[in-house]
């Protein structure tokens, strides 16, 4: 085996083991020895590909984004309205999230790491590693809405078109918040949320060329762009 397969080989094993200890013990409870030792490597072999717990849940969070991206990409059809490109996007979130739900916590604190030049200046390069992987990920994901939206018949106002994939993202992650604290079986509460919610972004989205709406939505994208350019 090559060299650097090898090493990718490792990484898959150290991120296969630490999940499935997640899901048995919980996070808290399972530490990087325990990890190492599940994955048949040692101690320090573990740090040398991960510099935490934390460092590995990154790595998962970037690879599901690659997965949601891949389940949700053929569901996407040209001239489908928003609103269906927005549900089967979000239900195909929720299908891959659903082996992971105890990780939720981590996935947003992942998720809502600050862009990685802020983290290198204030903290240590592993932190900076694991703002990288939550960086790629958000953008894997905005990209999918990206699609969505240049799919979507009718086509979203022109006024909002380039800013409403990451507004869309933000939806995604009002509901990823809302699914990590739904007990409900099978987190069927979200899925109601997702089924609901869906229609309703589209529909303020082509609202949006009216006057009072559209005030309202030129305001938000102001505070998006006002963020963004702080990054």
């Amino acid at each position: 085996m090559a060299a650097g397969s090898k090493s990718e080989a490792t990484r898959q094993r150290l991120v296969e083991a630490a999940t499935q200890l997640f899901r048995d013990q919980g996070f808290e409870r399972t530490t990087m020895r325990g990890i190492a030792a599940a994955a048949g490597v040692s101690t320090g072999n573990a740090y040398y590909y991960f510099s935490s717990k934390d460092a590995i849940v990154a790595e998962l969070y970037r690879s599901l984004q690659d997965e949601h991206r891949s389940a949700a990409l053929p569901l996407l059809r040209e001239g489908h309205n928003l609103g269906e490109h927005l549900r089967v996007i979000l239900q195909a979130n929720l299908d891959v999230l659903a082996p992971y739900h105890s990780l939720g916590h981590q996935f947003l604190k992942t998720a809502a790491l600050p862009a990685p030049q802020k983290t290198r200046q204030g903290t240590g390069a592993a932190q900076a590693v694991q703002a990288d992987a939550a960086q790629v990920g958000r953008g894997k994901s905005i990209a999918v809405y990206r699609q969505a939206v240049q799919a979507a018949r009718p086509q979203p106002p022109l006024a909002v078109r380039d800013d409403l994939p990451e507004l869309l993202w933000l939806v995604h992650m009002g509901v990823t918040l809302f699914w990590v604290y739904d007990s409900s079986p099978g987190q069927a509460r979200s899925r109601r949320l997702v089924a609901n919610t869906a229609p309703l972004v589209a529909k303020l989205v082509i609202l949006s060329r009216l006057p009072v709406v559209r005030n309202i939505v030129e305001d938000v994208v102001k505070l998006l762009r006002g963020a963004r350019s702080h990054d």
